[in-house]
C-alpha cells in the first residue's frame, strides 16, 4: 500500500472526520456521523482507496 495522500490533505481529512465523528452525540446528524470515519482512517493511514482508483496523488515528488 503506497501513500497517496499529502499532507495537506491529510490534516483536512483528519479533522473533518474528527468533527464529523463528534457530531454523532447531537440529533441533526445522529449516526451519519460514522461517514467521518473514512476521512478519519484515509488521513490516519495516508492512503485513500478511492484516490488509488482515480489515479490522483497529493504527495509532493520528491527529488
Amino acid at each position: 500500500m503506497r501513500e497517496n495522500v499529502g499532507s495537506t490533505d491529510r490534516t483536512f481529512r483528519i479533522i473533518i472526520g474528527f468533527v464529523l465523528l463528534g457530531m454523532i452525540f447531537f440529533e441533526p446528524v445522529g449516526w451519519w456521523g460514522l461517514l467521518g470515519l473514512a476521512p478519519y482512517i484515509s488521513g490516519i493511514f495516508r492512503f485513500c482507496p478511492l484516490y488509488n482508483l482515480v489515479g490522483l496523488n497529493t504527495v509532493a515528488a520528491v527529488r
